[in-house]
């Protein structure tokens, strides 16, 4: 199988919805190796709505690249290797509305991606954003960029929540093949600013069989634009 090392392109638009979820719940929900990172008795996850363009290989012009609507369910995760931690995120779930992304998740890039139907509405710094899958999965969110960052969150500020999520920036995807396929984000221009949300309804997150009533918390919400990237595909991990 062929895999691209390196793929580059532009993030049009990033939405990061942030929870905080028990220890103990995230663990249930976690394949080993991965382990919920921790902050103040909680773990981390949520949803990913990243738009891209101008997707290639690295070292073909821009023009000849692609672009799509993507969502990701994420849980901010730890695992040990070669005795020692690392942190990351664990992506059990990637959405896409490109054919190409379906047929090349797993094979040619990493994580198996699922064909979905994906309706936007970006205006005025208002974002209504939704995608559904016909074997149920789906999401809708309503958000309106602000200066203000929550007060009651996991973190002290907006920095300190983008330092944690620039830093985390290896994912791993499970594969059909028995393994987890990993993918590390290098951005040149890294920035990020604060929602206010709305409304956000996540089937995974709101499946009370999964995780009980009110035990998703909301903490923060976060947008990139126009930021300059690669992807860069590192040795996948078998299970």
């Amino acid at each position: 199988m062929i895999r691209i090392p390196k793929i580059k392109g532009i993030i049009d638009r990033r939405i990061l919805i942030n929870y905080r979820i028990k220890i103990d719940l995230l663990k249930a929900v976690l394949p080993e190796p991965f382990e919920p990172i921790e902050i103040n008795g909680f773990g981390i996850a949520g949803i990913c709505l990243i738009r891209l363009k101008q997707i290639r290989p690295v070292g073909l012009p821009g023009f000849l690249g692609i672009g799509s609507e993507n969502g990701a369910h994420r849980i901010a995760v730890k695992w040990l290797e070669n005795g020692e931690y690392k942190e990351g995120v664990y992506i059990p779930r990637r959405d896409t509305d490109s054919w190409m992304n379906m047929l090349a998740g797993g094979r040619v890039f990493p994580g198996e991606h699922f064909l979905s139907d994906f309706k936007t509405n970006e205006r005025d710094g208002r974002y209504k954003i939704a995608f559904a899958h016909k074997d149920g999965t789906s999401l809708e969110i309503i958000a309106t960029e602000t200066d203000d960052f929550p007060e009651d969150s996991l973190f002290k500020s907006i920095d300190a929540v983008s330092r944690f999520f620039e830093e985390g920036a290896v994912g791993y995807s499970p594969n059909q093949k028995q393994c987890f396929d990993c993918v590390e984000l290098k951005t040149y221009n890294w920035k990020v600013s604060s929602l206010k949300v709305e409304r956000v309804v996540s089937s995974f997150f709101n499946d009370e069989k999964i995780f009980p009533k009110e035990s998703v918390i909301f903490d923060n919400a976060l947008l990139m634009k126009d930021i300059d990237h690669e992807w860069n595909l590192k040795a996948s991990m078998s299970f």
